[in-house]
Parts: structure tokens; sequence; C-alpha cells
């Protein structure tokens, strides 16, 4: 997929959206308190949940990193592993126990690798690893989705978009993620009047929903380049009339932020004609699924973006955007830096601890910048590494901040 990419890479900082996300307070949301030990260290409770295919490997690698670079701020980690999806319904029959939805509630975050699988395919819905997730979500509430998708200077010949169309794009996009089509009643699939099947879902929202989303994208949108974009179909949904009403309403409250308007089938064309157009985005359930997927592909590769889903309170969901790649589970092919990166947004979003996330992300580029690169981003001129190489060199970049401090 990438064009040759040369090895004499300058070392180079990352664009606006990873240091507008260091900028960025957790606000509105509430961080984690923590514990302080004995020896004055801060302590964190986090609940792992690998999940399936490639999401034990991935998760495996970024706890070492978290264990790493938190050592090297102060910060210990006491990690409980639970499971979720497919691996679930393996072990207590159902995608998501009630043993795992405690262990969440009851942590300072929560770091997940993947859901599902082929083999869990032909499982009725409410079997599905799938549903799993969405259960969790809505047992955490956590409405606000962040994806970040942007190009890193070492990547953009991976995009599959020209070079002068991909470099640069830095874009943020705010999903709302517990309401929705998704989470609308009514629902199901039922037989009408002349014996068809006919599937329905309700795509549905009520002020407040949209409001407290708004509100996130707003105050992400002032932290970073002051441009928000609403994406809705008001034009054919009384649901997204309601939306793009209140949207527009609460812009008063923030005249720093230029706030525009587009027709999701416009946003999806836009963001492959000129996606540097684009700051912050702010969209629905099903809205925000698509086009953060197509964003993604924009940056090189699903495997590199990371996502956080946080509440008013209580604790975050971090996880990487890609699924669980049954096909190369177990073949050490994986991409891990998703989930790494997600690990940085956990210390960031979840937790405040900016200056571990930071050593994350700067480790991340340090590896990029040697030249190493998994199936998914690799071009001629650079080294191809497996899922646990890729970790391993993450984590000497960790160590290697701190020699160069010294």
């Amino acid at each position: 997929m990438a064009a040759a990419l040369q090895t004499n890479i300058r070392p180079v900082k990352f664009p606006a959206t990873f240091r507008a996300l260091t900028k960025q307070s957790p606000a509105p949301f509430r961080v984690r308190c923590c514990a302080v030990n004995s020896a004055g260290k801060k302590r964190y409770n986090i609940t792992l949940l690998p999940g399936d295919g490639i999401g034990p490997e991935v998760i495996s690698i970024a706890k070492k990193v978290l264990q790493q670079a938190g050592s090297l701020e102060g910060v210990e980690f006491s990690f409980r592993e639970m499971p979720v999806g497919g691996a679930a319904l393996d072990l207590v029959g159902v995608p998501l126990p009630e043993e795992t939805i405690s262990a969440a509630k009851d942590s300072d975050a929560v770091l997940l690798g993947a859901i599902g699988g082929y083999k869990w395919d032909k499982n009725e819905k409410h079997l599905k690893p799938e549903t799993g997730l969405l259960q969790l979500r809505a047992a955490l509430k956590v409405f606000a989705n962040l994806r970040p998708a942007t190009v890193l200077p070492q990547l953009v010949d991976a995009s599959t978009l020209k070079r002068e169309v991909a470099e640069g794009v830095d874009l943020m996009v705010v999903r709302e993620l517990t309401g929705g089509i998704y989470f609308g009643v009514p629902r199901g699939i039922k037989t009408n009047e002349n014996g068809e099947e006919v599937g329905f879902n309700t795509e549905v929202y009520a002020a407040h929903e949209i409001d407290r989303i708004a509100r996130v994208a707003f105050e992400t949108a002032r932290k970073r380049r002051g441009k928000l974009c609403s994406v809705d179909k008001a034009n054919v949904l009384e649901a997204s009339i309601l939306w793009r009403r209140r949207v527009t309403a609460l812009a008063a409250e923030y005249p720093d932020v230029e706030l525009s308007h587009m027709y999701v089938d416009n946003a999806a064309m836009q963001l492959v004609r000129d996606p540097k157009q684009f700051d912050t985005i702010v969209t629905n359930n099903i809205f925000g699924d698509i086009l953060s997927d197509e964003a993604s592909m924009i940056t090189g590769s699903i495997g590199m973006l990371p996502s956080a889903s946080l509440s008013d309170s209580g604790p975050g969901l971090f996880e990487p955007i890609h699924g669980s790649a049954p096909d190369i589970a177990g073949q050490d092919k994986a991409n891990p830096l998703a989930t790494i990166l997600s690990a940085a947004m956990l210390l960031k979003y979840g937790l405040g601890e900016e200056k571990a996330a930071k050593r994350i992300e700067d480790a991340v580029l340090g590896a990029l910048n040697k030249g190493f690169r998994t199936g998914d981003i690799y071009s001629n001129g650079t080294k191809l590494v497996g899922c646990k190489e890729m970790g391993e060199e993450v984590l000497k970049s960790v160590d290697s901040q701190v020699h160069a401090s010294v």
C-alpha cells in the first residue's frame, strides 16, 4: 500500500493533534483520583480487556509501555485483566459478564484491545461479541468518543491519498457514543401484514444528549485551531434537524470557535477531497463511526489510530479503533501502535498524567524515526518488524528519553 519511504528521516515533533491533546485539560471530564503509596508514588487501578483476535497481543505490549512510562514519572499501576466479547462468550456464555462491568466501574481507567471474530458471526445478536462492547459503553456512560486522525510526517507516503492531499492532515472526530440509532427504540425484526420480514431501528436524540456532546466538541475545538464542523443529515432526518438547531444555539457560548455545518454525504466526500479543511468534527453515533474509519485511512493505516471514550465522571474507556483482525491473530503481524497511543490517551484524558503520556507519544515517534514498520505501514527502505519487535522498539525509545534527559 505504501510508496517508497526514505530511512534517513529527521526527528520531528508531533503535529498539532498530539500537541493539542497534551495542552488540553480533561475538562469537562473529571480526572480520576489516585492513591499514593508509602514511597510517594501515585497508584492507579487499570482494567485491561484484551478481548479477541489481536487484542491480547496489543494489550500485552501496551501494558508494558504503560508500566515503563509510568515508572519514569513516579506512577504505578495495578492491573486487572477481565474477559469481554468472544473471549467472555467462550468462558461464561455472555459477551459482557457482570464481573467485568464491576471491575471496569471500580477502576480508574479501562484499556480495551479488540472485540469480535468469525467464530461468533452466526450467534444471535445478544450473543455477539459486539453487543458486549455496546453494553460496556452504556454501563460506563462514556458518551464522548474522541478519535484523532493525524498524518505523521514519517508515514505520509503510506496514505492512500496523494502526498499533497494527505500531508499535514490533523483532525479530531468527536463522536456521540451512547445514543442515536445504535441504542434507539423501537428496534427489531417483525413480520408485516403481508407476511414479509421487516427490520427497523430508530435514530433518536434528546436535547441534553446533543448539548453535552456539542459542548465537548466546542471545548476541544477551542484548544485546537478554533474550527468546528457539525455533520448531520438535516435535509432528511428530523433527529438531525434538532441536532443542527441545538449545536447552532450553543455556538453563542463559544464566540472564539468558528462553527460550520455539513451534510454527512458531503463530509464523506470532502474528507478524501480536501481533508485539511477540517479541524474538529462533531457528529452522531452512526455518522461518527463511518467518518472516523474513513479518516483513519488518510493516515495510512487504521492500525495507527487511538481513541478515548469519556463520561461526565467515572472511568474512561480507551481503545484502538481497529478491529480484532482474526486473520492475523497470533501471527505477530499486528500493529500495536494504536493501542500504545490509546494508552497515552488513557494517561492524558483518564488520569491527567500528561508527562507520562508525552513519553509514550515521543517513544512511538522514536521507533518510527528509526524506520521500524509493521506490515500495514511498511514501505521500501524501511525495516519490517512484527508486533512484538515494534513494541520492544517503543520500549527502548521510552528508556532512551531518560538517558537524554540526564
